[in-house]
């Protein structure tokens, strides 16, 4: 049996959690050769929502091509956000897939291996991917309750944007001096016509640490919210 992997990472902190493109795919890896599946190829969509539907990512539109081409007939994942947005979205793309005689692996669903080959698979799909959107769920409340209760407060909501450092009241901003000479540079790439993809590669390749500085790596999004926020 031929399978293509799905990967997908939204932000750089995912990579201190497991949840990092590397990390992903070597699970995955490992999995087809635990279940003796031929992994032809790994779709990656880096820097993406999970909130964005499968067909508009760029990986999630060459996965879906890939299948349409009849290129394999299993497709793997690490965990179930890594692709769908919620269990409706994953149950209505299951049952299409499986009309067409592909399969879904799940290496880590709940701590569980699963996949639709069979009725038990199938099944615990439904269960299991219902049960992870009640969790989310729950984490979205928790947060909005948890945010409620800062802004009631007075205290700063969001993170810390890229050029400015929390000043010693926890509350107001300050400029960091050395990523404002950064952003200088972003606007100067960005003018002289360069992309926002070439600008984040141009970034990665000179080692100019992100915000959180987990990661090595830019991304075109990142790029663009530091000029949506210097424009506005």
């Amino acid at each position: 049996m031929q399978a293509i992997g799905y990967t997908r990472c939204s932000t750089h902190e995912q990579a201190d959690s497991g949840l990092g493109l590397d990390a992903q795919a070597e699970r995955i890896r490992a999995y087809c050769t635990l279940k003796g599946l031929q992994l032809i190829d790994i779709i990656t969509d880096a820097g993406v929502s999970g909130g964005k539907p499968l067909a508009k990512r760029e990986g999630g539109r060459a996965l879906l091509v890939a299948l349409k081409r009849e290129r394999a007939d299993a497709v793997v994942m690490l965990k179930l956000d890594r692709m769908f947005r919620n269990a409706g979205d994953c149950l209505t793309t299951v049952e299409q897939w499986e009309r067409k005689g592909i399969s879904l692996h799940i290496v880590d669903l709940g701590g569980n291996a699963i996949d639709t080959t069979g009725a038990a698979g199938r099944f615990m799909l439904v269960v299991l991917a219902g049960a992870a959107e009640m969790e989310r769920n729950l984490t979205r409340e928790r947060t909005r309750s948890a945010l409620a209760v800062k802004k009631a407060n007075g205290q700063r909501i969001g993170t810390v944007p890229y050029g400015h450092d929390l000043a010693a009241d926890g509350e107001s901003l300050i400029e960091n001096k050395a990523e404002q000479s950064i952003i200088a540079d972003i606007q100067s790439m960005r003018q002289r016509g360069m992309k926002l993809q070439q600008i984040a590669a141009a970034l990665t390749d000179d080692r100019i640490p992100t915000k959180t500085g987990k990661s090595k790596r830019w991304t075109h999004q990142a790029v663009g919210r530091i000029l949506k926020r210097k424009a506005s």
